[in-house]
């Protein structure tokens, strides 16, 4: 697999690391002519610079305790060598901070191309409305089909008219079945039935839709929990991927978000969308090094293929370079 790419072949990864370039064009124009400015004629790590550096990466939206983390990398890093040239205290940061997004890594998460993955692999995508919820399930389903898998997608928000719709148009784009009944139905209800039909149809891959908000975060996490619960009866090693929707674009809300939804759900991996219109891409960094959980996916544009596997270095490596 290309690394940038989902679709199986090298032919598609430039066209890829390309659109990750342009998404990132806000957040590394702002880290990369703030950090350029801040190594003008340094040949050591003194005070100044990492004043400087802290402040950078905090209005890059990395947090608190992840800038102090990776400050402390770098100290301990440098500490030996007092004198070094720009470019080598670059590499070094950047290495750190693969590191950091390193760490965290879980290789027992498969990509879509494995042959040896559970059938149907159901994936349950759980996220506060307005984050891109609807448009990641829509992408994902598209890139599945492009592999040659069958998809089916449950409509499982059923408190949101509009939800629905607009999964279903979502779904026509991507070629896809999309399960739904009527609004105010129970949301583990479809999800139940959308799992044993895909069961019985020996689809690949299953995308359970889930309420992005009720009338307080008690009863939406209580509902969630009950989702998981039904779709083990069907299947009992299922969801076998639980993911959270973030939106980038809102920094520092997004950590506080996740913190809800890692209390009521076995999240194992992360989606961060809008990327591409925010300056807050470092947000990625805090929220892998604060949950210990690794970012899969990223939301890179609007269109129906604009969806990519994270790659931690293609990331790290663009942040510092220059437009």
């Amino acid at each position: 697999m290309g690394l940038f790419s989902i679709f199986r072949g090298k032919e598609k990864d430039l066209q890829q690391a390309q659109k990750l370039d342009e998404s990132l064009n806000k957040t590394k124009s702002s880290f990369f002519t703030k950090l350029s400015k801040a190594l003008v004629g340094k040949s050591t790590v003194d005070d100044d610079f990492l004043d400087e550096l802290e402040e950078i990466l905090l209005s890059s939206d990395v947090g608190i305790e992840t800038t102090i983390k990776i400050i402390d990398r770098l100290q301990k890093k440098v500490s030996k060598e007092k004198y070094f040239n720009t470019s080598e205290l670059v590499e070094i940061l950047k290495n750190e901070i693969i590191a950091l997004l390193s760490e965290h890594d879980d290789s027992k998460i498969p990509d879509f191309d494995t042959e040896n993955m559970p059938k149907p692999y159901v994936i349950m995508v759980v996220g506060v409305n307005g984050v891109g919820k609807t448009t990641t399930i829509g992408k994902l389903a598209y890139q599945f089909r492009m592999l040659g898998k069958e998809v089916m997608i449950g409509a499982g928000d059923t408190f949101r008219a509009a939800a629905v719709d607009q999964l279903k148009i979502w779904g026509e784009r991507a070629g896809v079945t999309v399960f739904s009944k009527s609004m105010g139905s129970d949301p583990a209800s479809v999800a139940y039935d959308t799992v044993f039909s895909a069961a019985s149809k020996n689809t690949d891959i299953v995308i359970l839709d889930t309420a992005g908000r009720l009338h307080n975060k008690i009863n939406l996490m209580l509902e969630l929990e009950k989702v998981d619960r039904v779709v083990k009866k069907v299947i009992p090693d299922a969801p076998h991927e639980t993911v959270l929707v973030l939106d980038a674009s809102t920094g520092q809300n997004a950590i506080e978000q996740a913190k809800q939804f890692i209390k009521a759900t076995k999240v194992n991996t992360l989606a961060v969308t809008k990327l591409d219109g925010t300056a807050k891409g470092g947000v990625v960094l805090g929220i892998v090094d604060q949950f210990k959980i690794p970012v899969k996916y990223i939301g890179v544009g609007e269109k129906i293929e604009d969806i990519q596997l994270f790659d931690k270095r293609a990331f790290v490596e663009l942040l510092f370079k220059n437009n």
